[in-house]
Formats: structure tokens, sequence, C-alpha cells
């Protein structure tokens, strides 16, 4: 069973479609293993997206990620993270296949609705960043 992090965006969570989102988890086979809604602080966004820190995005990231409050969830199933890529879509909402969270929910390649995790290993890397052991059930 893989376990993968989706973070419901602070664009998505103002358009009032968090139970939305979190249906298309479950109805494809996605456990909510964990889930929390929080604001995140400027600190905590720069840490979260640090692997971006020298992109031209960076500081617009930040600002749009601290702008409102998101809701980070541990997803858990079979091939958990590409299961979950699929249902986001395409990063531009444009591009994203009709039906996908992205294609659904999105504005713009910046305020993107979703984010996932891209890999097992970062999975586990962004999963600790929000969760501890003991919240994971």
């Amino acid at each position: 069973m893989e376990q993968t992090l989706s973070i419901i965006k602070p664009d998505a969570a103002a358009k009032n479609v968090i139970g939305k989102i979190i249906d298309r988890f479950e109805s494809n086979n996605l456990r909510i293993a964990a889930l929390k809604k929080l604001q995140l602080s400027k600190e905590d966004a720069q840490k979260f997206y640090d692997v971006h820190k020298n992109r031209p995005f960076f500081r617009d990231l930040v600002q749009f990620m601290t702008s409102g409050p998101v809701v980070v969830i541990v997803l858990e199933g079979e091939n958990a993270v590409a299961k979950n890529r699929e249902l986001m879509g395409a990063t531009n909402p444009k591009e994203a296949k009709k039906g996908t969270i992205r294609a659904d929910f999105a504005e713009s390649i910046d305020a993107n609705a979703v984010h996932g995790s891209d890999s097992l290993e970062n999975a586990a890397i962004e999963i600790s960043f929000f969760f501890g052991k003991r919240e994971l059930i």
C-alpha cells in the first residue's frame, strides 16, 4: 500500500470545493490516512517548496500558498502516487484532461487547486513535513 501527500490549495479551499475534491480521491479507492486544515506561514511554505527556491516563480508560489487555508491529506492505496497525479491532471488546467481535479476546479497554472507528491521518496518527505507518525491512521 502506497501513501502520498495531497494539498488542497488556497484557491480551491476558497471556492468551497474541499469536499468535492476529497470525494474524487475516495471514489477512486484512495483512503484518507490523515487530514488537517491549516494556514501555512511564510517560513513553512518556503521550507516545503525549498526545491524551487531558485526558480523565478518561488516568491509568488510562497505568497499564494500562504494566502489562505490549505487542506493537507495523506492518501493511501495501490499506486497512490500515480493515481493521485492522474486524478489531479496536468499542472496547467488548460492542458488537463476533462474530469480531472485541475480541469474542473483550477483557474490557472499558478492557482491550480491541488498539489500531489511526484514520487514515493518525495511523498515520504512531504508527509513527514506535515504529519507525525501518531497522526497517520
